[in-house]
């Protein structure tokens, strides 16, 4: 008899057969049950991440991710269940089911509550343009002083995304991620694309989607913020290298109207001496609107299209070129995709044939997004940008309107049909789709050059696919440079590290004496916030000066011994300086995980001080910055701008000629240091214990920054290009005061062969306690690799010391 049971629990467990007294059936990620006439599924993907699917009863659907790419691994579960609650444990998280309620809550390995479901899941069913489906959704509780961050780029100017509601749609200056992480160490990305509203009220949290055929949703945990980061990104795609190059200086405008004028600013960079990496080319050099998009040159000011290439090249300089996601009618992407049934209907940019402003609807510009949820479609996009410019030797792709720009919507564009069913459905997955159609196109061409976008819009997953995404076409304005610190933290903390934003704001004509005469660097109140802004842009992965309405070349604002021109030049010469921190940083990011804007919860979730702040961040492990976010010198004035206003004369801000601004008499800004760690003055060297609040003295070329002890950062040398000088010497600064280890990373800078170990590593360690620095054995080759190199070992106190080092491990003793 005793036999015949084991037996019976053993069919019972291996052909989920349910067993007496239970109510739910062991699969081999997990276990399902019906609840309340909804079907539930707890999946383990890896021992810290466990999916949760949910669905009405009998309801039968098929689920393909966009985003996750991860598949569920042979994870060791222990299942047990006490009355109504089944656990499943692993070695690194729990989770329970209650069999009554269908509540799932979460814990660490410890058994600590993390997150619980509140209530029932919520199904309402819709006919979806022709197909049955629903509307879902699904409450949490949280803790009453949890701070939660992510959801995307927003201009919300929240650090914490607490108490609030929030409709998650991609657009020009929001890009949404339903992805959220807490202080607690977990994270929670729903997997849905239709439009969803996050809502944080008292009594709950919640997503809320349009459409679903289920809720699905992922609990992660990490035990803090750079392993919740860790998980996403094993859930959902690692980040490739950049090439060192694109973490130069770019430099941009809306727009260079000719190539003679693009390769002008290049030489110009070059006759001053001060670095730059990249040129943008922006839109129209394809000609009229009617040939949107063509990706072929045929604005006759862009007629030797080879040349331009070549002469940006020939200056040691690269280049990005403006693409779009929709066609003009007369362009032969266009009629191919419209052939195929491949374009959208909606209303998009430009909507007038004409350039003037407002739109002329009587000559419509006939511009259609394209289907790039089509795989074909995504094939025949790259066809006709490869032909038309990346065979010339492009480097790069600033891949504009991903959202896409969707204008004067109605509700019935949502029923648009797609290849992957209703646009409502997939709406906020379409910049994923399109960045990743030329990406994966790009990298089945050639492993010789790294892919590297430029784009506007962003979802999960996407920073498998080289981009950089930067925040929109935002308005020129104190208020929005605030904006972009937590908007790129919490974007960062999504699990996607790269971005950047437009220097100086995009609407920059209320700057100006008249709209578009281009005076605005020579205004005091531009000066200012342009160079703040810049310090800033200093100290985020991609450094870009962009804007409209007014040039931002260097030379505009002035002229080298005068203040606002050497405050730029300063922090291009510190950008350049920092590449060795900022290419091994880079290396941390994709090899380990790790983020270069650090929400400073990142690095000192202990300090309850930090949880909130929002213009404060670490650079990597060992920079915080504290850009300066309020006037000093000038009066602030808020003007609210967005691209759909066109320039209104009652905002614009005049200015006189009058006495030139002092930008040079000592100004103060407070700066908060952590606890838990001492701290020096990047400028000065001066020591701080964290834990408090200081006034740092600033002028315009001043920004507050600050090394935490135990930090070793790379120097690089005076260069006018980012290879322009091999790191045969660099300077290594230590601050003591703490152990320290930092990992210097080189590789061939623009190429795939890293993936194939073609790289070196070279550690560095410092010793506190017996003031000893050992420079490791370095690890790995390359091709062209320095055999025999110098290291200049500089203390924070002065004290200096030259290493020569053969890549076998030498210390040094201090």
């Amino acid at each position: 008899m005793k036999s015949i049971k084991i037996v019976l629990i053993l069919m019972a467990l291996c052909c989920c057969i349910p067993l007496a007294g239970q109510d739910y059936q062991q699969i081999p990620e997990g276990i399902k049950a019906t609840v309340n006439s909804v079907d539930v599924e707890l999946q383990f993907y890896t021992p810290s991440i466990v999916r949760i699917l949910k669905s009405p009863n009998g309801w039968k659907y098929t689920k393909e991710s966009l985003s996750v790419i991860e598949t569920p691994q042979k994870v060791k579960t222990a299942v047990t269940q006490e009355g109504n609650i089944v656990r499943l444990k692993s070695s690194e998280m729990g989770v329970t089911l209650n069999l009554e309620s269908g509540v799932v809550s979460f814990f660490n390995a410890k058994g600590e509550p993390l997150l619980s479901e509140k209530g029932k899941p919520e199904f309402t069913d819709f006919d979806d343009a022709g197909t049955k489906t629903f509307a879902i959704k699904q409450s949490f509780i949280l803790d009453k002083d949890e701070p939660l961050y992510g959801l995307g780029i927003l201009q919300n100017g929240k650090m914490s995304q607490r108490n609030q509601t929030k409709h998650l749609v991609q657009g020009n200056v929001e890009d949404v991620v339903p992805f959220v992480q807490s202080v607690k160490g977990y994270g929670l990305f729903w997997d849905n694309y239709s439009p969803t509203n996050f809502a944080d009220k008292a009594e709950g949290t919640s997503f809320q989607s349009e459409v679903g055929d289920c809720i699905d949703y992922y609990f992660m945990y990490g035990g803090n913020a750079d392993g919740v980061v860790a998980q996403m990104r094993a859930l959902t795609g690692q980040v490739p290298m950049f090439p060192l190059w694109t973490y130069g200086y770019f430099q941009s405008k809306e727009r260079y109207k000719s190539q003679e004028e693009t390769v002008g600013v290049v030489r110009k960079y070059r006759e001053l001496g001060v670095p730059l990496d990249g040129i943008i080319q922006d839109w129209q050099y394809w000609g009229h609107n009617y040939l949107w998009n063509a990706m072929d040159f045929k604005n006759p000011l862009f007629n030797e299209p080879q040349k331009m290439i070549n002469d940006v090249h020939g200056m040691n300089a690269h280049m990005l070129i403006s693409i779009w996601s929709s066609f003009g009618p007369m362009t032969k992407p266009y009629r191919e995709l419209d052939k195929k049934g491949m374009l959208f209907n909606f209303s998009t940019w430009p909507q007038s044939g004409l350039e003037t402003w407002p739109p002329d609807m009587e000559y419509p510009s006939g511009v259609r997004v394209y289907d790039a949820y089509n795989p074909k479609a995504r094939d025949i996009y790259w066809k006709y940008l490869n032909e038309g410019i990346f065979k010339l030797g492009m480097d790069g792709w600033w891949m504009d309107s991903t959202e896409p720009d969707h204008l004067d919507w109605k509700p019935e564009d949502f029923n648009t049909k797609t290849y992957l069913g209703s646009f409502r459905k997939v709406r906020n997955a379409y910049p994923l789709l399109t960045v990743g159609g030329v990406y994966d196109n790009q990298r089945a061409v050639t492993s010789d050059k790294r892919v590297f976008i430029l784009t506007r819009s962003v979802f999960a997953g996407q920073q498998r696919y080289g981009a950089n995404v930067w925040s929109g076409d935002i308005g020129s304005s104190w208020e929005s440079l605030r904006n972009q610190i937590p908007a790129g933290l919490n974007f960062t903390l999504t699990g996607n590290p790269n971005f950047n934003t437009d220097i100086g704001g995009f609407f920059a004509g209320h700057y100006n004496k008249s709209w578009n005469d281009g005076s605005a660097p020579k205004n005091p109140m531009f000066q200012e916030l342009y160079v703040r802004w810049l310090q800033f842009g200093t100290f985020t992965p991609m450094m870009r000066s962009h804007g409209a309405d007014t040039p931002r070349e260097i030379y505009q604002f002035g002229k080298k011994g005068e203040p606002v021109y050497d405050a730029i030049e300063k922090m291009i010469n510190l950008r350049y300086s920092l590449l060795p921190y900022i290419y091994s940083t880079s290396w941390e990011v994709t090899e380990r995980q790790s983020s270069f804007m650090r929400a400073l919860v990142m690095d000192f979730a202990g300090d309850k001080n930090v949880w909130d702040i929002k213009d404060q961040y670490m650079f990597g492990k060992s920079i915080l910055v504290a850009p300066v976010v309020s006037a000093q010198y000038t009066q602030e004035k808020v003007v609210k701008v967005n691209e759909n206003d066109g320039w209104n004369r009652n905002n614009a801000q005049k200015f006189e000629d009058k006495a030139p601004v002092d930008f040079m008499q000592a100004k103060s800004a407070k700066v908060y240091l952590p606890e838990g760690a001492t701290w020096y003055d990047f400028w000065t060297n001066e020591k701080h214990d964290g834990g408090q609040e200081i006034e740092k003295e600033t002028t315009i070329d001043v920004i507050p920054l600050y090394v935490k002890a135990g930090s070793i950062i790379p120097i690089g040398p005076k260069v006018q290009y980012a290879t322009e000088k091999p790191w045969d010497n660099l300077e290594l600064r230590v601050y003591a005061g703490a152990d320290g280890s930092f990992v210097l990373y080189e590789d061939e800078f623009d190429n795939y062969n890293y993936e194939l170990g073609a790289y070196t590593e070279i550690p560095v360690v410092w010793n506190n306690t017996s003031r000893q620095l050992t420079i490791g054995a370095r690890k790995g080759a390359y091709k062209g690799m320095l055999n025999n190199r110098k290291f200049t070992i500089v203390l924070q106190d002065g004290t200096q010391k030259v290493v020569n080092y053969n890549g076998k491990r030498v210390s040094v003793k201090f």
